[in-house]
C-alpha cells in the first residue's frame, strides 16, 4: 500500500504532499510571492498554526505578519519569547510575578515583582538570550490539557490570575504553549518557531520596561520608541482604580459577578468617572479665559456622552455650556475630497469648512452674534435655521469633533482660550497577567453594538469597515493625543460583561464563508472569558448607555 498523498491548492497552484506533512513545510513552496513571512494558514477557511499537519485534500490561504491576525500572532509570540528569557536570565526563584500591563507606543509595558533590578544591563542580557533563541529556531510547542490539569499547572507556576480565569471557563480543555520547557497559556495562535521573531528591542521605562515591536505597516522595521506620557499616566491610574476595586483581571471580575457583588462595583466605577469629569470642569474654570472646550477621540470612545456630562458639571460650577458639533462644519458634499478608492473622505481635515469655523468662532470670541449652521447629511449642504449664539462672561462652547486637538482646525483661536480634552476607552484590566485586553477590541465591540441598534448595521459590516476607521484614527487623531490638556478614560471596568450579551448574537450571525468570520470567531472567544451581567443596573447617564441604548442624553 503506497503512501497517502494530499492535494493542496493555493490560489491557482496545486501540489501533492505526504499525509502528515506540517503546513510550515508546505507553505515554503507557495510563499515566493509573499512580501513578508507566512506565520499562519487558513485551511478551507479555518485558521491553523504551521506545526499542524495535513491529512486530506484542502485549499489553503497564507497569513503573513502584514495581516491583522498575523501581526497579532507575531506580538503574542514575542510575549512568550520575552517571558521565557526574563525567567531564564533572572531565575525563577527571584520572580514572583511578571505582568504585561498595556501598550506603550508600538510596544508592551511590563513590570516584574521580585528580586530583580530592571536596568539596561539586565535588559541587555534578556535581549541577548532572546536573540539566541531566535537563531536556534526553537519550536513553539502546543499541548491540550483538561481544565482541571491546567488549574493545577497554573497554581504550581504561581500564575494565580490564570488559575482564577479558568475557574469560570466553560471549556473542558486548555491549550498550553511550551518554549524550551517554559509553559504558559495565551489567548490566540502562535508562530511555529522562534526564527520568525527577529525584530524587537527592550527599553527601561517608568517602573518597568517596554518591549518595542514593528508596526503592521512595516513588519520588518523597528520604529523609534516614542512613549505618550499623558496616555501612560491615565492607563496607570485606570489600573490603580481596578486594584482599588479588587478587579485587575477578568477572573476577579467574574468572581464579583458570581458572588452577586456587581451593583457596588458598578456604582463605584461610575462614581470614579463622574468625579474625574467634575475635576476636569474645575480645571477648565481654574484656567480662566477658556471659551472653547475642544474634545476629540477615536471611534466609540463615548465622546458625545462625555460632552453632555462635562456640560452638566460646568453648569453645576456656574458656567453656561453650549454644545457644538464640528460635523455641522463639513464642506458641501460636492467639494468633499475623495480617497484613493474614489470614495468621499469625510475624516480628513480638508473635509471641514475650516475658514467658516474660524470666522464664526472668532466672531463669538469678540462677543458678536453668530448664526450657526446645521449640516444636512441627506442633501450634503449646510443649512441656516435661525440658530443664533452670542457669548457672555459665563458662556463656554463645548466642541466635539475628530480634529479638535489639531490646531489647524482652530488656527485663529488664541491658545489661552482653548482647553483640549482627549477621550479614549483605555482598558482598566487584563485577561490575566500575560494576556492583555486590546483597547481597540473594546471600542470595536462598543461600535458593533451601537451600529446594530442605531443604524441596523450587521456585525459583518462593522468589522469590514474597522480597518478604514483605524486608518483615519492613525492619521487624524492619535498624532495629536499628547497635545491635550487632559486625557479622559471612558472605559468602565464592568462594560465587557454587559456588551457580551449584545455582541454575541451579532457575531454568531457572521457565516464561515464570510471574510469577517475569523475576526468574529476571535471576538467570540474573547467574550467567552466574561460572565454576563444585567444591563438594567446601569444608570441612564453612563457612557455605556451610548452604545446599548437607554441614555438620558440625545446620543
Amino acid at each position: 500500500m503506497g503512501l497517502k498523498m494530499c492535494k493542496v491548492t493555493v490560489g491557482s497552484k496545486e501540489k501533492a504532499y505526504p499525509d502528515g506533512t506540517p503546513f510550515g513545510e508546505i507553505v515554503k513552496d507557495f510563499d515566493q510571492d509573499c512580501k513578508y513571512p507566512v506565520v499562519l494558514v487558513t485551511v478551507d477557511g479555518k485558521l491553523r498554526e504551521l506545526h499542524k499537519k495535513i491529512h486530506r485534500d484542502c485549499r489553503i490561504s497564507l497569513v503573513t505578519v502584514e495581516d491583522s491576525i498575523g501581526h497579532k500572532t507575531y506580538k503574542r509570540s514575542m510575549n512568550l519569547l520575552l517571558l521565557k528569557a526574563v525567567y531564564h536570565v533572572a531565575g525563577h526563584e527571584k520572580i514572583r510575578k511578571i505582568v504585561l500591563h498595556f501598550t506603550v507606543g508600538e510596544g508592551f509595558y511590563y513590570t516584574i515583582d521580585g528580586d530583580v533590578t530592571i536596568d539596561q544591563p539586565f535588559l541587555d542580557q534578556v535581549e541577548t538570550y532572546m536573540h539566541e533563541l531566535v537563531e536556534k529556531h526553537a519550536p513553539v510547542m502546543k499541548r491540550s490539557v483538561s481544565t482541571a490539569s491546567a488549574l493545577d499547572l497554573f497554581h504550581k507556576y504561581g500564575m494565580y490570575d490564570k488559575e482564577k480565569l479558568f475557574r469560570y471557563r466553560r471549556s473542558s480543555r486548555v491549550n498550553i504553549y511550551n518554549l524550551e520547557e517554559f509553559e504558559d497559556y495565551f489567548y490566540g495562535y502562535m508562530v511555529w518557531h522562534t526564527g520568525y521573531l527577529k525584530y524587537f528591542k527592550l527599553y527601561p521605562y517608568d517602573e518597568g520596561f517596554v518591549m518595542q515591536m514593528p508596526t503592521r505597516k512595516d513588519p520588518e522595521k523597528l520604529p523609534p520608541f516614542t512613549p505618550s506620557p499623558k496616555i501612560f499616566q491615565v492607563q496607570k491610574e485606570a489600573e490603580k482604580w481596578g486594584e482599588m476595586m479588587g478587579v485587575s483581571v477578568v477572573g476577579e471580575l467574574n468572581e464579583k459577578i458570581s458572588k452577586g457583588k456587581m451593583q457596588e462595583l458598578l456604582l463605584i466605577s461610575e462614581a470614579l468617572q463622574e468625579g474625574r469629569i467634575s475635576k476636569i470642569a474645575e480645571q477648565i474654570i481654574e484656567r480662566g479665559g477658556v471659551k472653547f472646550v475642544m474634545i476629540a477621540g477615536p471611534s466609540s470612545s463615548g465622546k458625545t456622552t462625555f460632552s453632555h456630562r462635562l456640560s452638566i458639571q460646568l453648569a453645576a460650577h456656574g458656567m453656561k455650556p453650549h454644545p457644538i458639533a464640528v460635523d455641522n462644519y463639513f464642506v458641501e458634499r460636492v467639494n468633499t475630497p475623495k480617497d484613493e478608492n474614489g470614495q468621499y473622505n469625510f475624516e480628513c481635515l480638508e473635509a471641514m469648512d475650516i475658514e467658516l469655523f474660524n470666522q464664526q468662532m472668532s466672531a463669538l470670541l469678540r462677543g458678536e452674534k453668530v448664526f450657526m449652521p446645521t449640516f444636512n447629511f441627506i442633501t450634503g449642504m449646510k443649512e441656516y435655521k435661525g440658530n443664533s449664539l452670542k457669548l457672555g462672561p459665563e458662556d463656554v462652547l463645548v466642541i466635539e469633533g475628530i480634529h479638535c486637538l489639531n490646531d489647524a482646525l482652530s488656527y485663529s483661536l488664541p491658545a489661552e482660550n482653548k482647553f483640549k480634552i482627549y477621550v479614549s476607552a483605555l482598558a482598566q484590566m487584563n485577561i490575566d497577567e500575560h494576556n492583555r485586553i486590546p483597547t481597540t477590541d473594546g471600542r470595536l465591540i462598543r461600535r458593533m453594538v451601537r451600529d446594530a441598534r442605531t443604524r441596523g448595521a450587521s456585525a459583518q459590516k462593522t468589522i469590514s469597515m474597522w480597518p478604514s476607521v483605524r486608518r483615519g484614527e492613525d492619521e487624524n487623531i492619535f498624532p495629536y493625543q499628547e497635545s491635550a490638556d487632559v486625557v479622559f478614560n471612558s472605559a468602565l471596568i464592568y462594560e465587557l460583561a454587559v456588551l457580551k450579551q449584545y455582541a454575541e448574537p451579532l457575531l454568531f450571525g457572521i457565516r464561515p464563508e464570510d471574510p469577517e468570520y475569523l475576526e468574529a470567531k476571535r471576538l467570540l472567544k474573547f467574550l467567552n472569558y466574561f460572565q454576563g451581567i444585567d444591563s438594567n443596573l446601569i444608570p441612564g447617564n453612563s457612557i455605556l448607555r451610548e452604545f446599548i441604548g437607554g441614555s438620558f442624553f440625545p446620543v
